[in-house]
């Protein structure tokens, strides 16, 4: 039979904890977030406020910008900081929801596996992108792309 303490008694651990994974998971959230406002308002800013607004906007401009590792990296960035931030923050709500271990572990287990996937296909995106599609409509490829 469980026994419960005293109101008063001092708390004591179930179990000896090692390792400070939730303190490095809560600095982790403060200063991803941080990153990601100014990666986000630089991205609006660069594709939204300068030049033309929003008309200029179209796969000649993306794969302009994607032709420069500045903003191959800029995005890389952006998409693993939202990714991982994103993961951390349901990570926490299936902590404080689930309530049987085996739930916990699944559902940790899948969200794990469709944050890999997702970052794993968007980095491969980034990096292979081709801004120079053969047959392409010359009007519609940027001009670092030479017509023959």
């Amino acid at each position: 039979m469980t026994t419960i303490d005293a109101p008063r008694a001092p708390y004591r651990r179930s179990r000896a904890t090692r390792s400070n994974f939730e303190l490095y998971s809560w600095l982790f959230m403060r200063g991803s977030g941080v990153l990601l406002i100014a990666l986000i308002f630089g991205h609006l800013f660069v594709n939204l406020v300068t030049g033309e607004g929003i008309k200029q906007v179209d796969f000649a401009f993306i794969a302009g910008k994607w032709t420069n590792p500045f903003w191959q990296t800029w995005d890389l960035l952006m998409l693993w900081l939202a990714e991982l931030h994103g993961v951390n923050g349901v990570r926490t709500i299936i902590n404080d929801y689930a309530e049987k271990d085996t739930t916990r572990i699944v559902l940790k287990t899948l969200l794990a596996l469709s944050a890999a996937l997702v970052m794993f296909l968007g980095t491969l995106v980034i990096f292979t992108f081709d801004p120079c599609p053969a047959g392409a409509p010359s009007d519609l490829v940027p001009s670092v792309c030479t017509t023959k």
